[in-house]
């Protein structure tokens, strides 16, 4: 039962930045249930600033496991249950391409709605997420532009290659 209390203990939380975003190329494997159960639980940003940058000829989305540099980085965050969980690291090629680490994320909207009162970010309510980050890259990478958040469709104009397409 999707609503359980038991399936709700089961479900960790998962902060996306990149193409799983909604609006973004990858998001439809949030959606699909064969690969288990995701809910959105709403907009956040990282506590920590951490290198967000668009690399490789994919240009695919890497937040770079550097903690203190970089910027604080928006994303979403989704409550998955083990299923999707043990999916999206085979998606995320975890541990080769990805490690999934741990992060506290600030919880800027919860839903659609603006979590807790306003004022500074310590006021916000913070939650620990897993994060697909890489802490293996090439070290050029360090130097690439840092990005606060990630469209595919952005200013940057680095169009990411859908797996698809590859």
């Amino acid at each position: 039962m999707a609503g359980s209390y038991a399936s709700r203990a089961a479900m960790a939380h998962v902060f996306v930045y990149g193409t799983l975003k909604r609006g973004q190329p990858n998001h439809k494997v949030l959606l699909d249930g064969t690969h288990g159960c995701a809910a959105f639980q709403g907009q956040g940003r990282t506590l920590e600033p951490y290198p967000l940058v668009i690399a490789g000829e994919h240009n695919v989305p890497w937040l770079l496991n550097l903690p203190g540099r970089g910027h604080c980085v928006a994303g979403e965050i989704y409550a998955v249950d083990e299923r999707m969980l043990r999916f999206l690291d085979e998606f995320e090629d975890c541990p080769h391409m990805y490690q999934r680490t741990s992060v506290r994320v600030a919880v800027l909207q919860a839903g659609g709605a603006p979590w807790g009162s306003p004022g500074p970010p310590a006021a916000e309510p913070t939650l620990q997420c897993f994060v697909y980050s890489a802490a293996t890259y090439p070290p050029e990478w360090v130097g690439l532009p840092h990005h606060h958040s990630y469209d595919s469709l952005g200013s940057h104009g680095l169009r990411y290659n859908p797996r698809e397409n590859r």
